[in-house]
């Protein structure tokens, strides 16, 4: 089973010494590729600029910092042979309308004009129409009762197999939803949710089980 994940925040550049970035730290990515890692699955981590890189062995990490940089590794990564993308990257929404070169004074007040980037999400299947796709939305505060209506979008513009829908409402939650809309799992805790996560790939027999592998 080869499994790609992204993890990490993207950075658009302001000029050539500054950047937008975000929050993400990679840990769900990291988590996963653990559990995808111990279940004997060969896993490629294309990683964005985390405060603390993946340290190991066991898995093949690619390094991206910015939103282009990252566009083109997933495509040339999707034209490989992999089962499975795991699309955890917090990848940048808006990126700055006109970049300015060299670095802006900073001896007064600036406006910058930012437009929306692409949705990379809703292209991997483009590339790779058979690759199981696990996406993700994030909602600062997110009601258990709109889980489904909140990812819906990601089934029917992206294709998504899968939806991994986080909040930070009342501490960390995360639901795992399917294509009708089920919740299969939630959880308080991002590495129970990682592990959730592969448990209901392995009931679905799209990854084989420890002691050996489906044919």
């Amino acid at each position: 089973m080869n499994v790609l994940i992204t993890c990490g925040p993207t950075w658009v550049a302001i000029d050539d010494v500054r950047v937008i970035s975000n929050h993400s730290t990679g840990q769900m990515g990291h988590l996963m590729a653990h559990q995808f890692a111990a279940r004997g699955a060969r896993v490629t981590l294309i990683e964005g600029p985390v405060t603390h890189a993946w340290v190991g062995q066991s898995v093949k990490v690619i390094k991206y910092q910015f939103f282009d940089e990252l566009v083109q590794v997933l495509k040339t990564e999707l034209r490989k042979k992999y089962d499975m993308v795991v699309h955890a990257a917090a990848v940048s929404d808006f990126k700055v309308a006109k970049i300015v070169k060299g670095k802006i004074a900073s001896a007064k007040s600036l406006s910058l004009t930012l437009i929306p980037t692409p949705k990379l999400i809703e292209g991997i299947k483009k590339i790779a129409p058979k690759i199981f796709l696990v996406g993700f939305k994030f909602k600062p505060y997110l009601n258990t009762r709109r889980v489904a209506q909140e990812t819906r979008a990601l089934f029917d513009k992206a294709h998504c197999d899968l939806v991994v829908a986080n909040s930070i409402q009342d501490g960390y939650r995360g639901f795992i939803v399917d294509k009708e809309g089920h919740i299969l799992a939630k959880a308080t805790n991002k590495k129970i949710l990682a592990k959730s996560l592969v448990k209901n790939i392995v009931g679905a027999q799209f990854i084989a089980p420890a002691k050996g592998r489906h044919k």
